[in-house]
C-alpha cells in the first residue's frame, strides 16, 4: 500500500473512533480506502446528518495530534468475536473470514480503539497531514450492497498529501458540479424526470431531443458507410427467447416483472442481442454472406434500484447504439480492428481523447467460473483474439479480472468523467457461446456447417449515457453542428424587428438553426443568450440596418465585428461540415 493510501486508511480508523465517541451505541461496518479518500459505513443509534461532520472532523484532528500508534494483532475467530460483541457487522465479517479460511487480524489505534482490519497504516498518527483531509458528505449504503440488509450511513472523507492538493481537488469538484449534466439539463432545457411518469424514465425536451437526434444520425451515417445494416425489433418479447439466451438465468434481477398475455409471459427486453440472433437465423447463410453486421438504435429496459439512478447515466430505460457482427472465426481479428478504428473515428469527432480500453476477463485465479462457455480453451481463444486486435491496433489498454460477460471477454472503453472517476462508456464483447445456444450456422467454403463468432458492440454505448458524457465534457457548449440553436438574432428595439426577421429568414434558408428574441431589455437578452451557450449572438440596430449586415459575437471566438448574413451563413456551414 502506498503512503497516501496508508494515510487514508488510518483516517478511516480515526473516523470510527470519533464516531464511537459521538455515539457509543453506533455499530461499525467497513472503512476502506477509495480514490481520493476513504469512507466508513456506520449504523448510528439516532438519526445522523451531515451537520455533525464538522464535529467529527474536529475530533479526528485532535486524535491525530495525540501521536497514536497502530499495532497489528493476529487473533482467532473466537477471540475476534469476543472483541466485537455487540457489533453485528463486524461479527458478520468475521464469519466470512472464517468460512474462507483466511487469517483474522485486528489493529489497535493507541490504547483504546481496536478494529477488524487487514492493515496498511502509518506508523503514527503524527504522520497524517493536519490540513489535508476533510469529511465531505454522507450517503445511505446497504450492508454488503444488498437492499435486503440494514441501511447504514456512509461517511465520506477526502485525504491528500498537502492542503494545496485538497483545495485543488475541491475546486475541480465544484466545477464538476456546475457541469453535471443534470444541472445543465435544467439550465438548457435538455430533459426532465417526472414523478408521474416514474423514476429513471427521462422525458427528452426539444433541445435535448435535437442533440440526441444529431447523435443518432451521425452514428447511422458512420455505420452505414462501414457496412452495417439497420434493423428494428420489438421491446416486448416472449420469455422463451430469454430462457434460450440465458438472460433469465443470469440477469433476471435486472429485468422487470413479466407481463401475462393470453396465458404466456412476456418481458420488456433488457438487451437486443437475442432479437438480432433471430434475424440472422431467419434464412440460411453462406460464408460469402459474412461478416453480417446488424445494427439498431434499440430501446431497452433494465431494473435499476432507485438509489443508483443518476439522470441519463443510470436510467431505467435507454437506447443502445447496438450492433452484432456475425463472422467466421478467421476474420474475428480483422472485425475487431475495424471496430477499434470506428471508435477512434467517432471519438475524435467529439474531441474525446483521454480514453483507454480494458480487456475484461474472468477472474480465474480467484475461482471465477467461465459462464456458460463449455471450456476454458474457448475463453482463451476469444481472449487471444481480443488481445491481439488491441495490440495490432496499438491501443492503450489494461486487463481486468472479474469483469467479463457470461458469454465471453469484453473490450470496455474506459474514461474519466468530470468528477475524475473512471467510467465505462462503451463496450465490445466477443461471443463464442450464443451461436450454439441459438443453433446459428453458415455453410463454409467446403459446404460444411460452421458456427459464426458473434461480436456485440456499442460505439456510443447508450445514447443517454453518451449524451450525458459529452454534455458534461463540453460544459453545455455543444459544437455548432450539435447546438439546438446555432444563432439568435437580437433587435435593439422594435423598429429593428422587420430587419431581424429578414435576417432570421435568410439564415434559415441557408440551413442555420436560428430564432429571434425580443423579450426584455437588450442587455438581459444578451446575458440570457450567453447563459444558454448559443454559438452566435447577432445584434441588429440602426447601423446594421443601414449597412445590411450583423454585429456578430461568437461564443468560442469572441466578438467578430460586423459581417453580412451570407458571410455568417458560410462560416457556420463550414464549421458544421468539418464534423460531418
Amino acid at each position: 500500500m502506498n503512503e497516501i493510501d496508508k494515510i487514508r486508511h488510518s483516517l478511516a480508523h480515526l473516523l470510527a473512533m470519533a464516531a464511537l465517541e459521538y455515539d457509543p451505541k453506533a455499530q461499525l461496518g467497513i472503512g476502506p480506502v477509495i480514490e481520493n479518500g476513504f469512507y466508513y459505513d456506520i449504523k448510528f443509534s439516532e438519526p445522523f446528518s451531515d451537520n455533525t461532520l464538522p464535529q467529527l472532523e474536529k475530533r479526528m484532528r485532535e486524535l491525530a495530534k495525540e501521536h497514536l500508534g497502530f499495532k497489528r494483532i493476529p487473533v482467532s475467530a473466537l477471540d475476534a468475536r469476543g472483541q466485537f460483541e455487540g457489533q453485528p457487522f463486524k461479527l458478520d465479517l468475521i464469519n466470512d473470514l472464517e468460512a474462507k479460511g483466511e487469517d483474522i487480524t485486528l489493529y489497535s489505534t493507541g490504547d483504546e480503539f481496536i478494529d477488524l482490519c487487514r492493515g496498511g497504516h502509518v506508523e503514527n498518527t503524527s504522520e497524517i497531514p493536519a490540513n489535508a483531509f476533510k469529511l465531505s458528505h454522507i450517503a445511505g449504503a446497504y450492508w454488503k450492497g444488498s437492499e435486503k440488509n440494514a441501511m447504514l450511513t456512509r461517511i465520506y472523507g477526502l485525504a491528500f498529501e498537502t492542503a494545496e492538493q485538497l483545495e485543488s481537488y475541491e475546486q475541480r469538484q465544484l466545477e464538476a458540479k456546475q457541469n453535471d449534466h443534470r444541472v445543465l439539463a435544467e439550465k438548457l432545457d435538455l430533459f426532465t424526470i417526472s414523478n408521474d411518469v416514474g423514476k429513471g424514465l427521462p422525458l427528452w425536451l426539444p433541445n435535448g431531443a435535437y442533440v440526441r437526434k444529431q447523435l443518432e444520425d451521425f452514428i447511422y451515417r458512420k455505420e452505414d458507410s462501414a457496412g452495417y445494416q439497420y434493423v428494428y425489433t420489438p421491446v416486448l418479447t416472449h420469455k422463451r427467447l430469454y430462457e434460450q439466451s440465458g438472460h433469465l438465468s443470469h440477469y433476471r434481477d435486472d429485468m422487470y416483472s413479466p407481463i401475462e398475455i393470453e396465458g404466456d409471459e412476456y418481458f420488456l427486453r433488457p438487451m437486443n442481442c437475442p432479437h438480432h440472433h433471430q434475424i440472422f437465423k431467419h434464412r440460411p447463410h453462406s460464408y460469402r454472406d459474412l461478416p453480417m453486421r446488424l445494427a439498431e438504435s434499440g430501446l431497452v429496459h433494465r431494473f435499476e434500484r432507485s438509489g443508483v439512478l443518476t439522470g441519463l447515466i443510470r436510467a431505467r430505460c435507454f437506447t443502445q447504439n447496438d450492433a452484432h457482427i456475425y463472422c467466421a472465426q478467421d476474420s474475428l481479428g480483422d472485425e475487431l480492428i475495424k471496430i477499434l478504428e470506428l471508435f477512434d473515428d467517432v471519438y475524435s469527432t467529439f474531441d474525446i481523447k483521454d480514453y483507454w480500453f480494458r480487456l475484461s476477463l474472468p477472474d480465474f485465479e480467484n475461482g471465477e467460473k467461465f459462464g456458460d462457455i463449455e471450456d476454458r480453451k474457448t475463453w482463451e481463444t476469444a481472449t487471444a483474439a481480443a488481445r491481439q486486435a488491441l495490440e495490432t491496433f496499438g491501443a492503450k489498454y489494461v486487463e481486468g479480472g472479474g469483469e467479463a460477460a457470461f458469454y465471453g471477454p469484453k473490450i470496455d472503453v474506459q474514461i474519466r468523467n468530470v468528477n475524475g472517476k473512471e467510467d465505462t462508456i462503451a463496450t465490445v464483447q466477443v461471443d463464442f457461446y450464443s451461436a450454439k445456444r441459438f443453433d446459428l450456422s453458415f455453410d463454409d467454403a467446403h459446404g460444411n456447417k460452421a458456427r459464426p463468432v458473434i461480436i456485440h458492440r456499442a460505439i456510443m454505448g447508450s445514447f443517454e449515457r453518451f449524451f450525458a458524457f459529452i454534455t458534461e465534457q463540453y460544459g453545455g457548449k455543444y459544437p455548432t453542428w450539435l447546438s439546438p440553436t446555432q444563432a439568435v438574432v437580437l433587435p435593439v428595439s422594435d423598429k429593428h424587428m422587420d430587419y431581424a426577421k429578414s435576417v432570421e429568414a435568410n439564415l434559415r434558408a441557408a440551413g442555420v438553426r436560428v430564432n429571434t428574441d425580443t423579450q426584455g431589455q437588450l442587455g438581459k437578452r444578451i446575458r440570457q443568450s450567453k447563459e444558454s451557450k448559443i454559438p452566435y449572438i447577432l445584434v441588429v440596430g440602426d447601423k446594421e440596418v443601414d449597412n445590411n449586415d450583423l454585429s456578430v459575437d461568437s461564443r468560442d471566438a469572441g466578438k467578430l465585428g460586423n459581417m453580412t448574413t451570407a458571410d455568417l451563413a458560410g462560416r457556420i456551414k463550414k464549421e458544421i461540415s468539418s464534423y460531418k
